[in-house]
C-alpha cells in the first residue's frame, strides 16, 4: 500500500485537491492522506465536509496578523516531521500558497518526492500576486512531477527546463470541483433578489488599495440599483477593515462573512458578472460561463483573456468604475463572454491527476496529456 500525503493549507487548495483524495482512493494499493496546515480553519474544514473528507494530521499554524516569514518557519519544520510520522511515499502539494512551497520544500528535504498539482501557471512579475507567483515557481524546482492544468502551462515549464516526461497536462481540477459544488449548492438563505454581482476582494498586493477600490464599486452599485452586489468578505483583518467603512450600508452591496463552498458556488453560478481579485475564480467563472472582470494588472492564467470570459480590469480605481460599468451597460458583450469556451478543464483533472501519481508509483502508465 502506498502513502500519498495531500499537502495543503486553505480553502481553495481543498477544493481543488478533493478530486485528487476522491480519484487516488478508486485505486486499491493507494491510500491517500490529507496532512492540513491550517491557513484556513473552518472554511478548510466545511470544505472537506462537502466531499466527505476527513483529515489524519493537522499543523494548526494559523495565528492572527501572522507575518508570511514566520508563517513559513513554522510550517516548515512541522511539515517535515509529519510527512516523516506519517509514512509517506509521495507528496502532492496544491497552487501557489506559502504552504505549497514551504511543504514542498519539507518533502524534498527529507528525501520525498512531490508532485505539483497546478503547476506552471506564471504571470511574469514576483510582485503580482504576491506572494504566489514566487512560491509556485519555486515550489515547481523541487518536483518530480508537475501536473500542468493547460498547455500554455506545460510550455512555461518545459522553457524553465523541465522534462517533458515529467509534465503532464491535466485540466484543472478546480473545475472538477466547482461544478460539483454548483450542482450540490444552494443559495445563501435570506439573499435579496438577483440580479447578483459576486464580489471578492482579498490580495495581499492590493491591501494598500482595498478602500479605493471598494469606492470604485461603491459606484457602480449606485449607478445599478437594481442589481445585487454580493461581496463574501475574507476574514483578514487587514481586508475588512479596509472595505467594511466604504461599503456598510449601501443598499444593493450586501456584505457578508466567507460563504461555505456550495453555497458560494450556487452564487457564482446564478450572478451576472464576477469581480474578483482571486486566481481560482478566473477558472471557476470560465467553468460556470459567467463573465469574470479581474481586479489586477496582471494575470497567471491568460487562456481566460484569450477565450474572451476573463477581463482585465487592473488596479487603477477609476479604470476599474469604467471597466465594471461599461459591462453591465452592455448585455450583449456579457452574452458573448458568457459564450466563450472553457479552456480550464473538462471536469476529469482529478482522474488524470491520480492516474499520473500512480504511474510514478508503479501502478500504471503514464497518461497522455488533457488538450481543450
Amino acid at each position: 500500500m502506498k502513502r500519498v500525503v495531500l499537502a495543503f493549507g486553505t480553502r481553495p487548495e481543498a477544493t481543488k485537491m478533493a478530486p485528487v483524495y476522491l480519484a487516488l482512493k478508486e485505486y486499491p494499493h493507494i491510500k491517500p492522506l490529507v496532512l492540513l496546515t491550517g491557513q484556513h480553519r473552518e472554511q478548510l474544514r466545511q470544505a472537506l465536509g462537502l466531499f466527505g473528507i476527513e483529515e489524519d494530521r493537522n499543523l494548526d499554524v494559523m495565528q492572527e496578523r501572522q507575518a508570511l516569514p514566520d508563517l513559513a518557519a513554522r510550517i516548515l519544520p512541522q511539515a517535515a516531521r509529519a510527512l516523516e510520522e506519517m509514512r509517506a511515499d509521495y507528496v502532492l502539494v496544491h497552487g501557489d500558497t506559502l504552504t505549497t512551497f514551504a511543504v514542498a520544500w519539507a518533502a524534498f528535504l527529507v528525501g520525498l518526492p512531490v508532485g505539483h498539482v497546478e503547476a506552471g501557471l506564471r504571470s511574469g512579475n514576483l510582485k503580482e500576486p504576491f506572494p504566489e507567483e514566487a512560491n509556485r515557481r519555486l515550489t515547481d524546482v523541487l518536483t518530480d512531477l508537475d501536473f500542468a492544468p493547460t498547455p500554455l502551462a506545460k510550455e512555461n515549464l518545459l522553457r524553465e527546463g523541465k522534462r517533458g516526461e515529467a509534465v503532464l497536462v491535466t485540466g484543472q481540477t478546480g473545475v472538477d470541483a466547482v461544478l460539483l459544488a454548483a450542482q450540490l449548492g444552494r443559495l445563501p438563505q435570506g439573499l435579496p433578489p438577483g440580479p447578483y454581482v459576486t464580489v471578492t476582494m482579498h490580495r495581499r498586493e492590493n491591501w494598500p488599495i482595498l478602500s479605493e477600490l471598494a469606492r470604485a464599486l461603491r459606484k457602480v452599485a449606485e449607478a445599478f440599483p437594481h442589481l445585487t452586489f454580493v461581496y463574501p468578505v475574507h476574514l483578514n483583518p487587514v481586508v475588512r477593515e479596509a472595505v467594511f467603512p466604504v461599503l456598510k450600508g449601501v443598499k444593493n452591496f450586501l456584505l457578508l462573512d466567507p460563504l461555505d463552498y456550495g453555497p458560494m458556488a450556487a452564487l457564482m453560478r446564478e450572478s451576472l458578472l464576477l469581480i474578483t481579485d482571486s486566481g481560482g475564480l478566473q477558472e471557476e467563472g470560465a467553468a460556470l460561463g459567467v463573465p469574470v472582470v479581474v481586479l489586477r494588472n496582471v494575470t497567471e492564467r491568460p487562456e481566460g483573456l484569450e477565450a474572451g470570459i476573463l477581463r482585465l480590469a487592473g488596479t487603477d480605481p477609476q479604470r476599474v468604475y469604467l471597466t465594471v460599468r461599461a459591462l453591465l451597460e452592455n448585455p450583449e458583450e456579457l452574452t458573448r463572454m458568457r459564450q466563450a469556451k472553457n479552456p480550464y478543464g473538462d471536469g476529469k483533472a482529478g482522474i488524470r491527476v491520480a492516474q499520473g501519481v500512480a504511474w510514478r508509483l508503479g501502478l500504471g502508465p503514464r497518461p497522455e496529456d488533457w488538450a481543450p
